[in-house]
Parts: structure tokens; C-alpha cells; sequence
């Protein structure tokens, strides 16, 4: 790839309009608050875009988002992929000629899901449209940093081909949308937890169904929908009453979310004709998905604003930066027995635990890079794959290098003591235990 020169003020609707009109094929590579956005464009359509906040969590999340269309993946199948392509994990890449290994991993990932037959071509352009709508929406949003163009001449290979200028608006219909709720929500990252002493929770919050109460425990705004199958922004809006109300309050992103620009910063106006054009219709968009060579729009469709006008906000208003409340340690248990996960959970689950109980260990893998707890309790002896070959696994990737592993089991032996140490565990709990040996080990390893 030709460097064409490296830029300093950074106007992204601006870069990108005047790129899409010059028809090159050409690469943006950006970086504001360490975290850089690649874009790929040719003949004055956006191929692909991605950026360097977790790109394969991204894909995951959007394929689930898009069960109705797209048929499930298993959790095997997400696995190897991260093994395969995910930098950090055992970073080998796929023997597909097809895929250039200059190209970004997460999109070697999607050809890989196409030519291994677990996505068609219709499916792969609907899941790339997704992620291609998500990652200009946080473009759109840098004030500041740095940008190179390159010619790309190791360009990705072609899958789709987006309009830049409907990617453009419909970004800033959903910024718009987002900024409705600002100050009290400025991240879609943002984290919100059930207050046990708000009198609004005596009242079983009348608008929220249970579950969704629950699962308020430290998964941010965009997790808790997917995991509810809701939009973003409906649930943003259901939650919104009970934040300005202080019955729910906002923690900020856990990292690396945290260095993603918030919605909540000014950007260029949106045209008064697009005003009323909110949210997408995804089973519109499957419709229209066509072949390769096309140009692949993205429809909106005409719906009532997304905050009514008539909510009362109270002359005080409560929200996280008002309130301390305790470190909240987010824990991971990995056990194929659900008696087991039941006791660690009744003995940690109280106002200093969140506790993500997981009795499957191939699952344990996404869902520990989902959670990134704050110590992992392992099980040695699963089904499919055994807590060493698991905890090698969580060991390297760079972001697991330094949380505490403590394996759970009832082995005894010196020699898997040693065996354990050496795949990088932090401690050995012995089964049986009590909620007082759990706790001190867990506290000894968090200090």
C-alpha cells in the first residue's frame, strides 16, 4: 500500500464526502484517543469499515442481532474463528488465497464464514452493512486526531459496496437520536444498575418486564439489547424515565469501550428533511440486499420521535456522578456443574459481586472476552474442553495476561497443583469449600 500523506484536523464527514466523489480506491486509516478507524473505499463506495475497539465482539453481537435473517452460528464456530484470525489468541490466519492477510482480520473472518458455507453472499452484505453503520457512526463523532490516506492497492475483496452519503445520513439520524437523551446518556456503552433502595423498584418498575431488570447488573446499553432482543434506542428509551428519576443509574463504559467518542458531542446539523426518518428496518434492508457489483443502500423508515416531549424532569437529578456507589467486581465461573455454579453464585452474588455462571467451556472463551471480569474461577475437569487447555487459551490473549485465575476442582494432587501453575493459573481451590475460603482466596487475588 502507496502512502499518500498523513493529516492532522480531522473533518470525517468531509473526508469521506470528498473521497466518495473522486472514485479512487483508497484507505482511511484514523486514530483519535488510541483507537483507530480503518475504511475502505472504491469507486466512491465504502466496501468495508472497522475499527480497533473489539471487532470480532462486534461481529458477534451483529450476527446474533441478526438471527432472523441469518441463521445461527454455533459458539464452536466462534470460537475457532477467534482463533484463527483474532490477533492476541494464536493469531494464525486463514490458508484461503482468497484472503489477503493485509487485509483487516475481522473481514478474513467474514470470507472465511462465507467460503466455510456458514453465510451466503446475501447474508454476508446484510451482516457487513451492520458493522459498516456502526463503525462510521463513531467516525462521525472524532473532534480531533490524525489521518492517512493510502492507495489501496491490497484492497479487500469485494463483497458489497455501500452509498457513502445514506451511510452518511443515517448515522446522523441515529446520532440525532442518541444526543435526544444527552446529558444523562452519552454512551450506547454505558452501564445501567438497578438501585436495591430506590422506592421506583418497590413499584417493579411498572414499563420494564422483569428479566430486563435483572440483567441491569453491569452489561452496557448495547449488550443488555441484544441479549433482549430490542433496539438500542427503544431500550434507551424505556430506561430513560427511571435514569432521569435516579432509579436507575449510569456507569461509564468498562474499557477499552471508554475510549470510543460519546454520542452525546456536537456534530453538523442534520437536514430538517430527514428529521423524521428513524431507525432501520432490517427486514426491509435483507429485501433489498443484492449482488456484490450493486450498490447496496440503506433504508430508513418514518416512525414517531424517539423522546416524547411530555416527560417531567425533576428539579434534582440523580445520576452516577451524585452517587458512589461500592466497586462492583465483575467475577466469570466456569463449571459443567450447575450445582456447583448455584453455590459460588448464592455465596459471591451480593452488592460487591456479579457473578456470569457459565457451564459450558466453549462458550466460556466469548463470554470471558464479552465480560473481561475481574478474576475467572475455572473449572479442571469439563466436558470438550478441560480448564488447562482453557486457561492457556484466556492466557494468551494480552487482555487476560494479568486477571487472576483460580481453578476450582476437586483434584488434590501436587502434580496438578504444578501443572496448574504452569499453564498460568493464580490460585487452587479445593472442593469442597466454604463461602469463607471462596471469599479469601477471591479477596487475596483482587488486592
Amino acid at each position: 500500500m502507496n502512502n499518500l500523506g498523513t493529516f492532522i484536523t480531522l473533518r470525517p464527514q468531509s473526508l469521506l464526502r470528498q473521497l466518495c466523489s473522486c472514485y479512487d480506491t483508497t484507505c482511511i486509516t484514523a486514530s483519535s484517543n488510541l483507537v483507530t478507524w480503518l475504511i475502505y473505499l472504491d469507486r466512491g463506495r465504502i466496501t468495508y469499515a472497522t475499527h480497533s475497539i473489539e471487532p470480532f465482539e462486534r461481529i458477534e453481537r451483529h450476527l446474533n442481532r441478526l438471527s432472523h435473517e441469518i441463521p445461527h452460528i454455533s459458539h464452536e464456530v466462534h470460537v475457532q474463528l477467534r482463533l484463527i484470525f483474532e490477533p492476541g489468541l494464536y493469531n494464525q490466519y486463514s490458508e484461503d488465497d482468497s484472503v489477503s492477510s493485509e487485509q483487516p482480520p475481522d473481514y478474513q473472518a467474514i470470507y472465511w464464514l462465507i467460503n466455510q458455507g456458514y453465510l451466503d453472499h446475501t447474508q454476508a452484505t446484510l451482516l457487513i452493512q451492520e458493522l459498516v453503520k456502526e463503525v462510521i457512526e463513531s467516525f462521525l463523532l472524532i473532534k480531533t486526531g490524525t489521518y492517512e490516506l493510502s492507495d489501496a492497492q491490497e484492497e479487500v475483496r469485494e463483497i458489497c459496496r455501500l452509498d457513502v452519503e445514506k451511510v452518511i445520513e443515517y448515522c446522523q439520524i441515529q446520532l440525532h437520536n442518541w444526543q435526544s437523551f444527552s446529558p444523562y446518556i452519552s454512551s450506547p456503552y454505558q452501564r445501567p444498575y438497578v438501585l436495591s433502595t430506590s422506592t421506583l423498584l418497590s413499584r417493579k418498575f411498572p414499563d420494564l418486564q422483569a428479566n430486563l431488570i435483572n440483567k441491569m447488573k453491569g452489561i452496557s446499553l448495547r449488550h443488555l439489547a441484544e441479549i433482549t432482543n430490542q433496539d438500542e434506542l427503544e431500550l434507551a428509551k424505556k430506561l430513560y424515565p427511571y435514569i432521569i428519576k435516579g432509579g436507575i443509574i449510569l456507569h461509564e463504559p468498562d474499557p477499552p469501550f471508554d475510549k470510543l467518542p460519546h454520542t452525546g458531542e456536537k456534530f453538523s446539523a442534520i437536514p430538517t428533511s430527514t428529521h423524521q426518518k428513524i431507525l432501520l428496518n432490517r427486514k426491509t434492508v435483507s429485501r433489498n440486499l443484492t449482488h456484490s457489483d450493486a450498490d447496496v443502500s440503506v433504508p430508513t423508515r418514518e416512525q414517531e420521535p424517539v423522546i416524547s416531549n411530555n416527560i417531567n424532569i425533576p428539579s434534582q437529578r440523580v445520576t452516577a456522578a451524585t452517587l458512589t456507589p461500592k466497586k462492583l467486581y465483575k467475577i466469570v465461573s466456569v463449571d459443567d456443574s450447575p450445582t456447583i455454579l448455584k453455590e459460588i453464585s448464592r455465596f459471591l452474588e451480593n452488592e460487591n459481586f456479579n457473578v456470569v455462571a457459565i457451564n459450558e467451556p466453549l462458550k466460556a472463551v466469548m463470554s470471558i472476552i464479552r465480560h473481561k471480569p475481574d478474576l475467572i474461577l475455572l473449572d479442571l475437569n469439563m466436558a470438550g474442553l478441560d480448564g488447562y487447555e482453557l486457561c492457556r487459551i484466556i492466557r494468551n490473549n494480552p487482555m487476560f495476561q494479568r486477571t487472576p485465575i483460580i481453578f476450582v476442582t476437586g483434584y488434590k494432587g501436587i502434580v496438578d497443583k504444578v501443572k496448574a501453575r504452569f499453564v498460568g493459573a493464580s490460585g487452587y481451590l479445593t472442593k469442597p469449600f466454604t463461602q469463607a475460603e471462596l471469599l479469601k482466596i477471591i479477596f487475596k487475588h483482587l488486592n
